[in-house]
């Protein structure tokens, strides 16, 4: 369960090289939002930015509480949970309002896949942990609490019960929660902006790369 709809609702205001192409600051992101959404409320007050060359340094608190973003694309928007199950801990949603997966529409659908798997790659490399969940929780019965369809992307750390973060925890985003550290989650989220950016710049030469050997051939 995303607790972090229950903290923020209490204070009741709560791109791959392909993404950083379609990039656009002349374009207005979506502006379809529930007033009392704390997601919207996070997406209203970082507007989009170049996912390869991020600013810095970075604002986190803009909302109330602090949101520690990574990518905030015009289609979508991925920050660390203050409530996270384990270390690194994301949510990744839509910027626009989209109660459940089947609000979303196709080409956000799209987006939202290349996202999932570049944020993987960034978590994996910022916390050095190399399993992690993806979960997508649909509808109270499902465990979804902020109805703002997002995504979990959860690192599963090899530790035991006597460290930081509990060993085990459902499939589900249930589970033992920890407040989210404040210095830690900034240092965090600036290292995860940094692999972004890092992945993206690798493809975007390794493109290059096999596009040059192609010409050759």
């Amino acid at each position: 369960m995303d607790r972090r709809a229950a903290r923020s609702q209490h204070h009741h205001h709560h791109q791959s090289a392909e993404m950083h192409s379609s990039f656009d600051p002349s374009l207005p992101p979506p502006t379809v939002r529930e007033e009392d959404c704390p997601f919207c409320a996070i997406a209203a007050a970082h507007p989009p930015f170049s996912a390869i060359n991020p600013p810095h340094p970075f604002p986190s608190n803009l909302t109330e509480p602090a949101s520690f973003v990574v990518l905030s694309t015009p289609t979508a928007i991925a920050f660390l949970d203050i409530l996270p199950l384990s270390h690194g801990h994301l949510l990744l949603c839509t910027r626009a309002h989209r109660p459940k997966l089947t609000d979303v529409t196709n080409p956000e659908a799209r987006e939202l896949g290349s996202y999932i798997r570049l944020l993987s790659a960034a978590l994996v490399r910022a916390t050095g942990i190399a399993d992690w969940n993806v979960v997508q929780n649909n509808g109270a019965a499902a465990a979804q609490v902020v109805p703002h369809m997002h995504y979990h992307l959860i690192p599963r750390p090899e530790i035991r019960a006597s460290g930081r973060y509990r060993e085990s925890f459902t499939m589900f985003g249930r589970g033992q929660r920890e407040e989210l550290d404040e210095d830690e989650a900034e240092q965090l989220a600036e290292e995860l902006r940094q692999q972004i950016a890092d992945i993206l710049r690798e493809e975007e030469d390794d493109r290059e790369r096999r596009k040059k050997h192609s010409q050759k051939l």
